[in-house]
């Protein structure tokens, strides 16, 4: 809140007058990407923005992307045929494995699914992986597959331009990153009801690894920024992903970036169709705080840990932590 706004709302609840509204939360940065392939100036400043948007805010935007509208409508389309199938169908991805390549469920299983139905599965490198996928719908590998090609296009564009700006250059960790974990959720929400009193699809929490790229179909993710208290929608704008801070990232930074808490709400006008795609090191490759951004000064905050290493964490810590960073700090009580 600014400093003059702030004082005004203090103000007003002192001395019988009536309190100001608290002020409107402030829209999310919009970046435009295309200006790291620019003259080095413009790179620099797009870099500056991505950075601060981090560390200030936790997520952005993206427009001019690269990712043409018809992949990313493809991929919304592949979605939401693939949960219009028939139960059967489905079914065939059910596990109780969280291990598995492709895995589908409906229940809160997860510990923090609360009214959604789900398909999860691993696509980089994508020939590895696109064996497990769905054959039904039809274009379902297609579709999805151009798209998760495109989103770790976009993330290795992210993570050069977020590393570039902690310092540690682009090129840190390029190798380890190409060939690191992209992770897909398909979710599906149902349109809310009036008689439903809980209107939560998905639990606050974090995402494990560096970034998340979401595309969404309609309004329905709410993100808390650091330090406030209250949750901020974020519009489903046109074209644009929405990008926010993992916990990997937050290690790596040594905590000068914070992940992102962050929860899905269902749409009172319509179901939604959301499609996150995790990005992260291999399955068992450690991420630990950049020595770089360790010194007496800033010491190191975070034990290492791998993706496997949050797998195990999962079935017996679910409901114990919004993020699973903080079960890493060293620190911690």
């Amino acid at each position: 809140m600014p400093a003059v706004a702030g004082s005004l709302y203090m103000a007003s609840q002192h001395k019988g007058v009536p309190p100001l509204p608290p002020p409107p939360p402030r829209p999310l940065p919009v970046i435009n990407l295309g200006r790291l392939t620019m003259d080095s100036a413009s790179r620099a400043l797009a870099v500056r923005d991505i950075v601060l948007a981090c560390r200030e805010r936790g997520c952005f935007e993206v427009v001019n992307h690269g990712i043409s509208r018809s992949c990313m409508n493809g991929a919304l389309e592949a979605a939401s045929e693939f949960f219009q199938l028939s139960t059967e169908r489905k079914e065939e991805f059910a596990s109780d494995d969280i291990r598995q390549p492709i895995r589908y469920d409906t229940s809160s299983r997860d510990g923090i699914s609360m009214s959604r139905s789900f398909l999860k599965h691993y696509a980089n490198p994508l020939d590895d992986w696109i064996k497990f996928w769905p054959t039904q719908p039809p274009t379902y590998r297609e579709k999805m597959g151009e798209y998760a090609v495109e989103t770790q296009r976009v993330s290795m564009q992210l993570m050069e331009a977020i590393l570039q700006g902690l310092g540690l250059g682009p090129s840190y960790l390029q190798e380890k990153l190409e060939g690191g974990v992209q992770f897909v959720a398909l979710n599906n929400y149902p349109q809310s009801s009036a008689k439903k009193a809980d209107k939560i699809g998905l639990a606050p929490h974090s995402d494990y690894g560096f970034l998340t790229i979401l595309l969404q179909s309609s309004p329905g993710l709410e993100v808390m920024h650091h330090e406030d208290d209250a949750w901020t929608s974020v519009p489903a704008i046109p074209g644009a992903l929405h990008v926010h801070v993992g916990d990997h990232l937050e290690v790596l930074s040594n905590g000068q970036l914070k992940s992102l808490v962050h929860r899905a709400v269902l749409n009172p006008n319509e179901s939604r169709i959301s499609i996150a795609s995790i990005h992260g090191l291999s399955m068992d490759e450690e991420v630990h705080c950049a020595e770089e951004l360790v010194d007496e000064h800033h010491p190191k905050m975070y034990r290492g840990s791998s993706f496997q290493d949050f797998l195990d964490f999962l079935p017996a810590n679910m409901n114990r932590y919004k993020r699973y960073v903080e079960s890493l700090r060293i620190d911690k009580p």
